[in-house]
């Protein structure tokens, strides 16, 4: 595994004087290597961290999509989240959790920071303009949770299918869908939504035909897939037709 300083800032710059004069800069802080902090990169199925493992960092992804998965004694695997660039994992130790309660691997190649739990105390404790940036992460994610619960409860896997497609292809964060770059199979897509890969299968053939996506040696996802979710909701909006004599 190499390990280089990371160059490039990510994210919005949000800078602030700290006492001592310095100019404190969240993004810079993510892009550079120091005590505390340093960057790592990881082929495509290498593991970040495994489950059971120590917890005692947090990681931020720099570029590339991690998995994030929870084998259950019986060795079944459930996908809980995939992740990309800009998004942090294993953050549970900042709130005790000893040991890792997920396993994160690479999916792509990726560029991955990590942060001692000692180091990241000390920036949220000292740095207020990295505690709002690091809070409107958790908060965004337990928004997303929330979402994918209501999803499982409620909407049809059809529904549920065409929501996943349209997160993994970043729908909505620049007004149009883009290509998944990474090769995602149908039995990973399934766990995500709790189905099996049949059935994932047969929708995935269904939008094909459609036109809502292609595969052209990847995933295409067209905005024409967000129908699936508003035809749904008119369905179920819809008031009853009244009876007529």
């Amino acid at each position: 595994m190499s390990r280089a300083p990371g160059s490039r800032p990510t994210g919005r710059s949000t800078k602030r004087k700290t006492a001592r004069g310095v100019l404190f800069d969240p993004a810079v802080f993510l892009a550079t290597v120091a005590t505390g902090r340093d960057v790592s990169t990881y082929s495509k199925k290498e593991i970040i961290f495994a489950q059971g493992d120590d917890a005692d960092a947090v990681f931020y992804i720099k570029e590339g999509k991690v998995k994030v998965a929870i084998v259950s004694k019986q060795g079944k695997e459930a996908v809980v989240a995939l992740l990309g660039p800009a998004e942090f994992i294993g953050e549970g130790c900042l709130i005790g959790q000893p040991k890792r309660l997920a396993t994160a691997s690479a999916m792509t190649e990726c560029e991955i920071m990590k942060v001692t739990k000692t180091e990241i105390q000390r920036v949220l404790r000292d740095e207020p303009t990295f505690s709002q940036m690091f809070v409107s992460h958790i908060l965004a994610r337990n928004a997303r949770v929330e979402e994918d619960l209501a999803d499982q409860l409620f909407n049809s896997t059809e529904k549920r299918l065409a929501r996943l497609l349209l997160l993994l292809a970043n729908f909505g964060k620049e007004g149009r869908a883009e290509p998944i770059l990474s090769k995602i199979n149908q039995e990973t897509l399934a766990e995500m939504i709790g189905t099996t890969r049949s059935r994932v299968s047969h929708f995935m053939n269904k939008f094909r035909q459609l036109g809502f996506i292609d595969y052209n040696g990847h995933l295409e996802v067209h905005n024409s897939l967000a129908g699936v979710l508003l035809a749904d909701q008119q369905r179920t909006v819809s008031p009853p037709k009244p009876n007529l004599p």
